[in-house]
């Protein structure tokens, strides 16, 4: 047997057996009483039993009437968080967001703003998941993030959006004790003169560098290859060589008690936060991206970082 209850008439059963009469009943869903007696008289005849005992004054549930109010109950529940779910989800309140960024990025950039989206917003769900800058692209294509927070890519893909979010300048790293430490910047062409600890390929960090050292016509000599930030930072400390960071790297190195001297002419690299132009953004990811563009938004202020300013309608 087919049983189409609707949760209107649902609502109207439970409703009854709570208030006891259909005046009360009616008075507390808004409604006329003949509109409620019609509701619930549909719900017994679909359920072909009688739920209630009526008397001139009071209603009284009966046995049969007890079992389905306690199923009732749930499923009404049910309902109403389901619908103060979706009306959160579509003021951007609740829901989940999944940014993929890189690693660098999520340890210094993302913070003080996922507190900030958390503290506005307890109800979204916020997941990270750092990789390389290639992984990062990846995953946004596939869908497996709603938004990314990346450098900007050299060949931008056609089918997504970066918006300027902020650059940072480039840094020799140099143990405390070094020569340069004391230096208020340096050259490029200095750093032909020492060893390198780069990043591997698979960092946007190691092609920037090679591109300004090669459009400033250094040849590098002897290089040490690393992946790993604190790895690189350990490599310096240690006097194997001469690391270039961006800002945005700089705390992560603080263990390390590096100076870091700004490189000239200054080269930077630009932030971005992506998404993808043909597929809506939802309202948790619209109000991630509202929070990080707001000019009002508080911003860590870190060396040789610059924030991008964007207008209040940005988008």
């Amino acid at each position: 047997m087919r049983m189409d209850l609707s949760p209107t008439q649902l609502r109207a059963v439970v409703t009854l057996a709570d208030h006891g009469t259909f005046t009360a009943a009616a008075a507390a869903l808004g409604v006329s009483q003949p509109s409620l007696s019609r509701a619930v008289a549909e719900c017994e005849r679909r359920l072909r039993t009688r739920l209630f005992e009526r008397t001139t004054r009071r209603v009284r549930v009966t046995p049969e009437g007890r079992e389905v109010l306690e199923l009732a109950r749930r499923l009404v529940r049910d309902y109403d968080d389901g619908l103060r779910h979706l009306a959160g989800y579509l003021a951007g309140t609740h829901g989940s967001l999944r940014i993929a960024a890189l690693p660098s990025l999520a340890a210094t950039l993302l913070p003080p703003f996922v507190l900030t989206m958390r503290t506005r917003y307890p109800g979204v769900h916020v997941a990270i998941d750092d990789a390389l800058g290639g992984s990062v692209q990846e995953r946004l294509a596939r869908g497996d993030a709603d938004v990314a927070v990346t450098a900007r890519s050299q060949q931008p893909r056609a089918e997504q959006l970066e918006i300027p979010l902020a650059r940072d300048e480039f840094f020799a790293a140099v143990p405390a004790d070094d020569p340069w430490s004391g230096a208020d910047h340096l050259p490029w062409t200095a750093l032909a003169e020492r060893p390198l600890v780069v990043f591997t390929g698979a960092s946007t960090i190691r092609g920037l560098v090679d591109s300004a050292l090669a459009r400033h016509r250094v040849e590098v000599g002897e290089v040490v290859e690393a992946s790993n930030v604190g790895t690189v930072g350990g490599l310096v400390a240690a006097g194997l060589g001469t690391a270039v960071v961006p800002g945005f790297v700089l705390p992560l190195l603080a263990f390390a008690d590096l100076h870091y001297i700004p490189l000239r002419p200054r080269v930077t690299r630009h932030i971005v936060v992506a998404h993808r132009s043909e597929r809506p953004l939802g309202p948790p990811a619209r109000a991630w991206l509202d929070l990080l563009l707001d000019p009002g938004t508080e911003r860590p202020g870190l060396p040789g970082v610059t924030w991008a300013v964007h207008a209040r309608n940005h988008a």
